[in-house]
C-alpha cells in the first residue's frame, strides 16, 4: 500500500508538471504572437487561468487569459502600461504547441491603460515632480470647509483626482501646488479639469490661493491628451486615478491574432 501511495503521488506530480509545462509553452506562444502583431518592445506577460490547462487545451477554448504589457508607446506617451483580461479565447492545441502559423480568436476583452506621472508631466509645461493621488468624499468636504467652492461636494470621487506638482508661483517662488480635478473622457481623449487649487504653505498644510493666481494655475494644470487608437482597439469608457496613474479602461470584442488577422474589435 505504501508503494502504491508513493507511486500515485509521483504520478500526480508528473501530471501537474506536464500540465504547467504545456501551459508555459502556450503562454509563450501567445506572448510572441501579441508582441509581433501589436509591435511591442518586449514580450508581454501572459497568464492562462484555470486548472488543469490540458482540459481547456483539448477543447481549444480558454476561459480566462491575462495579458500585461509595459513600456508601450502611444503617440507622445512613452511608458504606458496595458493590461487586458481576455475571455473566450479560442486556439487549437496543435497550433499553440506546433511550429506553424498560429491563429487566436478572442470573444471579448476588458482592457486598461495606465499613464504614469512622467508621461503626464510632459503635457504640463512649467510643472515638475508630478504626482497623481486618489481622492474621496471626506477630502472634498474638507476642501469646502477650508474655503473651497461648495460645488466640490457634488464631484463623484470615482471620477476625480488630486494632482500635485512643483510650480514657480508668482511672488512666492517654487512651491508644491495641489489641484483637485475632475477626470473626463471625450471620445478617446483624456481631459483633466482643475476645480480647486491649493499651495503648500511649508508646514504641510494646503492653503487656498487668490482668485487671480488660481486662474493662472488652472490653465497650467488643465490637461488634454489624445492617446490615439488604443491597443486591442479598446473603446474607453472610464477614466480614474489608480495606483499613482491615470487609468483608462474599456471593452472590446471579436479580436483575432495571427497570420493574416487583425486586432480590430468592435
Amino acid at each position: 500500500m505504501k508503494r502504491f501511495v508513493i507511486a500515485l503521488v509521483v504520478l500526480i506530480g508528473l501530471l501537474v508538471a506536464a500540465d504547467y509545462g504545456a501551459a508555459a509553452i502556450a503562454e509563450s506562444t501567445v506572448s510572441r504572437q501579441m508582441r509581433e502583431q501589436l509591435d511591442l518592445a518586449d514580450d508581454p506577460s501572459v497568464r492562462i487561468n484555470g486548472f488543469p490547462f490540458l482540459t481547456q487545451a483539448l477543447s481549444g477554448e480558454y476561459r480566462s487569459v491575462e495579458v500585461t504589457a509595459n513600456r508601450i508607446r502611444l503617440g507622445e506617451l512613452q511608458e504606458v502600461q496595458v493590461r487586458a483580461h481576455l475571455h473566450g479565447v479560442q486556439a487549437p492545441l496543435g497550433e499553440l504547441l506546433g511550429s506553424g502559423p498560429h491563429t487566436i480568436q478572442v470573444r471579448d476583452a476588458e482592457g486598461t491603460l495606465r499613464i504614469g506621472p512622467d508621461d503626464i508631466e510632459q503635457y504640463l509645461p512649467g510643472v515638475t515632480k508630478v504626482r497623481v493621488e486618489n481622492i474621496d468624499e471626506n477630502a472634498l468636504k474638507d476642501a469646502v470647509k477650508d474655503g473651497g467652492e461648495p460645488s466640490l461636494t457634488a464631484i463623484d470621487p470615482e471620477y476625480a483626482a488630486r494632482l500635485v506638482g512643483t510650480v514657480n508661483v508668482p511672488l512666492l517662488g517654487k512651491r508644491d501646488v495641489s489641484v483637485i480635478a475632475v477626470l473626463q473622457l471625450a471620445g478617446r481623449q483624456i481631459q483633466v479639469v482643475p476645480r480647486d487649487i491649493r499651495i503648500d504653505d511649508g508646514t504641510g498644510e494646503r492653503q487656498p490661493l487668490p482668485a487671480a493666481v488660481q486662474s493662472r494655475l488652472q490653465d497650467l494644470f488643465a490637461l488634454r491628451v489624445d492617446p490615439g487608437t488604443l491597443p486591442f482597439d479598446v473603446t474607453p469608457t472610464r477614466l480614474r486615478a489608480r495606483d499613482g496613474t491615470l487609468e483608462i479602461s474599456g471593452t472590446t470584442s471579436d479580436l483575432s491574432f495571427g497570420a493574416g488577422a487583425t486586432t480590430a474589435g468592435k
